[in-house]
């Protein structure tokens, strides 16, 4: 279902986002501002969005130079665009003055920076440092998990508590050699079958052994409950 590659993840994700012709430290950090811009927001809003912040200078030193107003204008249309700015300049000035212009090289430290939460912390240590620490767990994930019963959540709880609980549930099932693929293939996955609203079963190769697939099937009637 995923084979073809073509879902927003896919080609407008934060790991597409850092020039990679930039110095290392620039593009740690441009990968950095494409996960906090994409906090509830769609790929398409937030790619656009990293794309005039580069064509303005996406750097440390300049995201400390630019005005929070004009920085605003280059954010905008993405969700929470004004404290969004905010944090970016925070977080530069955090990362100048504590960091020597880099970015932190550990989940906790990473979280340790306004407006970053452990799922951003982890694709973090993916993409710009190549490391592995966890997986990370965003919306889609956590819908697609409790779909199919992997977890107790009825509802969306806030990353930092879904990070804690979804080793539990999640990290034992997962072999450590796909921690790094298995965001992006439920992210892809949620994006294009498993819909926050109206999921396309139909369509899904799941169907039959998903408890909440809307599809009716005899395979999954003719088991016993108990």
């Amino acid at each position: 279902m995923r084979q073809a590659g073509d879902a927003p993840v896919d080609t407008m994700g934060c790991h597409k986002l850092g020039d990679p012709l930039a110095s290392p430290e620039t593009f740690r950090f441009q990968v950095l501002m494409a996960l906090m811009l994409s906090s509830q927001t769609k790929d398409e809003v937030t790619s656009a969005a990293m794309m005039r912040l580069r064509s303005h200078g996406c750097s440390v030193n300049s995201m400390l130079d630019i005005s929070t107003d004009d920085l605003e204008k280059l954010l905008h249309p993405v969700g929470f665009y004004k404290k969004k700015a905010v944090f970016i300049k925070k977080v530069a000035e955090i990362l100048k003055e504590k960091y020597h212009g880099d970015v932190p090289d550990s989940v906790e430290d990473l979280c340790s920076l306004p407006g970053v939460g452990p799922k951003m912390a982890h694709l973090v240590m993916q993409i710009a440092w190549n490391r592995v620490d966890g997986i990370a767990v965003d919306t889609h994930v956590h819908r697609i998990v409790n779909r199919l019963d992997h977890t107790s959540h009825s509802s969306n709880t806030k990353t930092r508590q879904i990070s804690y609980l979804f080793p539990e549930a999640v990290h034992i099932l997962v072999r450590r050699s796909h921690w790094t693929t298995i965001n992006p293939l439920l992210v892809g996955f949620g994006q294009q079958i498993c819909l926050p609203v109206k999921p396309k079963c139909g369509t899904c190769l799941c169907k039959d052994i998903c408890p909440s697939s809307t599809i009716k099937s005899s395979k999954k009637s003719s088991v016993d409950p108990t």
